[in-house]
């Protein structure tokens, strides 16, 4: 049992530091772009149901931050604000599946396939949605949506980002977006590293086979299975899309259909904690209808993927196994981390002289950051450290 948990632990860290450059990286561009980009602007091309004002929305969340729960706040602004509900889904999804940083963790720890799989099926996705909402639009419960939002805090001041980009506190921003990018996802990654280690040790590939029918063929009715428990798994990690790459490698490496690893991938907006936060935001029932929708949504896109990429010969054959041999080497990763680790310094520093100067505005409220949260990260790091020492002793 101690060699296990030490050989999970050292799984777990391992899948840290392959990862830990590409989300230095991705933070950093995300940082940039909601330091420079003004988001009160969007909300007059989100005021109507047409599908130019969807990929507008798309386009916006795609060049927002990939924490869900800032999301949620943001989704929840632009929905006070005047944008309409249907709009207000696209924005969601894309900011929590079609970011930057999110396409680099999943070409590093799946593959390319699975890249092109997310942002082309993301669209569809939203495409999906778009027309189920406007086939079952709820109008009752958005105006009962509407009425229920508390007020947010009050919106940015305007600025023009060729000045900002040019000024060195624009340059203070982007370090403290990258700090509070880092503070509202470094629980939930750690919780989801830590567990695909102990998945990836203590069960068995067997077991994933036996649950998502790995062994039958690929025919209609397994990748049907595969697409409808997908996010049922997703739901039970209670984690968002970063912290579950690494799950969805385990998924790959198992015998999981295309569509079923896609569908879970797919799946950060019907978890429980984002659930939670859309009662509060909304209402039950409107909740409810947006994780149902969402779901319906993933099981259609997620079957259409599978279908057309297996049509154009673009499955691969097995997944990307970046867990082969040791990460822990002298090669392009190490490299890689070491940059990007003084890049990180750089932000910490610049977010420094922005406290300093006085001109911030402090961390938004995350509603998903509970103290149950707080406490299974905690025993996370706990069990990474007995694990390491077991490893080494």
């Amino acid at each position: 049992m101690l060699e296990l948990i030490g050989e999970s632990a050292k799984t777990s860290l391992g899948y840290f530091w392959k990862s830990g450059w590409a989300f230095v990286l991705g933070y950093l561009i995300s940082s940039m772009i909601q330091a420079f980009v003004q988001k009160d602007k969007m909300v007059k091309y989100m005021g109507n149901p047409s599908l130019k004002s969807v990929g507008l929305s798309t386009l916006f969340g795609a060049i927002s931050s990939s924490c869900s729960f800032a999301a949620l706040a943001a989704g929840r602004n632009l929905f006070k604000k005047g944008a309409h509900f249907i709009p207000t889904l696209a924005f969601l999804f894309a900011s929590t599946n079609l970011v930057i940083e999110l396409g680099i963790l999943i070409y590093i720890f799946l593959g390319w396939q699975f890249v092109v799989a997310e942002m082309i099926g993301g669209i569809v996705l939203i495409f999906i949605t778009w027309i189920l909402v406007k086939v079952t639009y709820p109008k009752k419960l958005v105006e009962e949506a509407k009425d229920h939002v508390e007020d947010e805090e009050e919106g940015e001041e305007g600025f023009n980002w060729k000045e900002k980009i040019k000024s060195k506190e624009g340059w203070y921003q982007v370090g403290h977006e990258f700090v509070m990018n880092w503070q509202m996802v470094w629980k939930e990654i750690t919780i989801g590293f830590t567990i695909a280690g102990i998945m990836a040790t203590f069960i068995s590939e067997d077991t994933w086979k036996m649950f998502f029918l790995a062994d039958q063929p690929d025919l209609f009715l397994k990748v049907l299975e595969n697409a409808l428990i997908g996010p049922i798994v997703a739901m039970l990690t209670f984690i968002g899309s970063m912290g579950n790459i690494p799950i969805a490698t385990i998924l790959a490496s198992s015998g999981v259909a295309f569509a079923g690893i896609m569908a879970f991938i797919y799946s950060d907006l019907v978890v429980p904690p984002i659930v939670a936060v859309h009662k509060k935001y909304y209402g039950l029932k409107t909740a409810l209808y947006i994780a149902g929708i969402f779901y319906l949504s993933i099981i259609l896109t997620a079957m259409g993927m599978h279908y057309a990429f297996t049509a154009i010969g673009l499955i691969p054959e097995n997944a990307k196994q970046v867990m082969n041999e040791s990460p822990f080497q002298i090669d392009y990763t190490f490299w890689l981390n070491i940059v990007f680790a003084i890049v990180a310094m750089i932000s910490i520093y610049l977010n420094r002289l922005l406290m300093k100067s006085g001109h911030h505005h402090g961390m938004m409220n995350m509603e998903g950051d509970s103290k149950v949260k707080t406490i299974v990260t905690y025993i996370c790091i706990v069990y990474l450290v007995v694990g390491m020492v077991v490893q080494f002793a």
